[in-house]
């Protein structure tokens, strides 16, 4: 990774905080984003202590679009040149379950997990067409469940853990879509599930027992980040790091175009 530029979201905690650390120690120029200045500062040493480089550290709120724009123009104002980019940041939703709004009055779990993701993609193929070749990461999940596209976030019933999976889906279904708009440039995009319920605040805070290791999750992951053998690779989604076939409705093309439009709608809403 010497000399590659790696741009991590929600590289503050668990799985982000493990890749900043192992990208750092093998060469790579990072830019971690974060929401806590000291918990940005603590990773950063780490990558330090870890013999990287230090990293470029960028603070941004991904619930609010606004933000997401923020950390994109920021991102190219600071870099020419973007390797890969990791989209890891994500919430599973409140602690006692309740549906929450953002400050832009969007179902919480669906602006962090799919619409901010999706978002700083959009604002980054630039750079990333520019520094082809270059790799797009998705951390997405095995937990996925079918949208409503005509009400991807209902209000009746509301279950957190059945927002968090659609969300997840919806990721996936912009995974295939964007590999598709960038075929024969040279950017892959694809998603994983890198491990189930590691050790990370999101199951803590769920009182879950874990699982998988972090550092499984984190060799799942690192192996879309730079395997050669993947370099053409995309469009797929793991499991781990075995392909495997995501929800049925990833695979149907009208519904993950019908999908961008209503991201695109719900974006343009806000951001202009």
């Amino acid at each position: 990774m010497t000399d590659r530029t790696v741009l991590v979201t929600g590289a503050t905690d668990g799985l982000g905080r493990a890749l900043a650390v192992r990208l750092g120690a093998a060469g790579a120029r990072l830019i971690l984003h974060g929401r806590n200045p000291e918990r940005a500062a603590a990773v950063a040493a780490d990558v330090v202590a870890a013999g990287g480089a230090t990293p470029q550290i960028i603070l941004a709120d991904l619930s609010q679009l606004r933000e997401v724009d923020r950390l994109a123009d920021e991102i190219i104002a600071r870099t020419s040149h973007l390797d890969v980019l990791v989209n890891n940041a994500g919430i599973s939703g409140r602690a006692d379950g309740r549906r929450e709004l953002t400050a832009d009055g969007i179902e919480s779990v669906w602006a962090v997990d799919h619409l901010a993701p999706y978002r700083l993609t959009r604002r980054l193929l630039p750079l990333l067409r520019a520094s082809a070749p270059a790799r797009v990461v998705n951390v997405a999940s095995a937990g996925q469940q079918e949208i409503d596209l005509e009400d991807p976030t209902p209000e009746r019933d509301y279950d957190a853990f059945a927002a968090y999976c659609r969300a997840k889906l919806a990721m996936i279904m912009a995974t295939i879509e964007y590999a598709e708009e960038l075929d024969g440039t040279g950017v892959t995009v694809n998603a994983l599930h890198p491990a189930t319920l590691m050790p990370t605040t999101m199951v803590r805070e769920a009182g879950v027992t874990p699982i998988s290791t972090i550092a499984e999750g984190a060799n799942a992951t690192l192996r879309l980040i730079c395997d050669p053998s993947l370099a053409r690779t995309t469009g797929r989604y793991f499991d781990g790091t075995l392909e495997r076939s995501a929800h049925p409705q990833a695979d149907d093309r009208p519904s993950r175009r019908r999908l961008l439009e209503i991201s695109d709608a719900a974006i343009g809403s806000v951001v202009t």
